[in-house]
């Protein structure tokens, strides 16, 4: 599903101030509110709008460790790995890759020497045979969806 321009231009809106009302949406985009509200419950149907929720820092929660570390798995243990893995706070994130590894995953911890008990809770699970983990010194791109929103909206121009 693409976006047109209007929903580029909203979804730019709610990124820069997520909190703001269809009602005041509506008015700095000139279209009715009506709009606004269909467009939002459109976006959010098709999966283009995933949540709502604030965006938490987990440097400010006490875990300023970041960490990713790529997993090779035994064959047919993946369905497995990933209900251990969803057991693990720390693990923010998990991705299946092709490559030297199977899975990828974002892990926190509170301090580098709490990232070894993380990587240790991880591993201690049957179903993965290996692990590569690589410290994330700084974070310098953070996660962005604007350029690309923008993008799509224009390529629909």
């Amino acid at each position: 599903m693409g976006i047109d321009q209007l929903d580029g231009r909203l979804l730019v809106l709610l990124a820069e101030e997520p909190r703001i009302g269809v009602l005041e949406a509506s008015r700095r985009l000139g279209v009715a509110r009506g709009t606004v509200q269909a467009r939002l419950d459109r976006l959010q149907s098709n999966g283009v709008i995933r949540g709502f929720g604030p965006q938490v820092d987990p440097a400010a929660l006490g875990y300023p460790v970041t960490a990713f570390a790529t997993l090779q798995i035994r064959q047919g243990q993946g369905t497995d790995v990933r209900a251990h893995l969803a057991t693990v706070p720390e693990v923010l994130e998990l991705h299946t890759t092709t490559g030297s590894g199977d899975m990828l995953c974002r892990l926190v911890a509170r301090s580098n020497a709490d990232l070894q008990r993380v990587i240790d809770r991880v591993v201690g699970f049957d179903g993965i045979v290996r692990a590569a983990t690589a410290i994330v010194m700084e974070n310098p791109v953070p996660l962005r969806i604007i350029p690309l929103v923008k993008q799509a909206s224009e390529d629909q121009a």
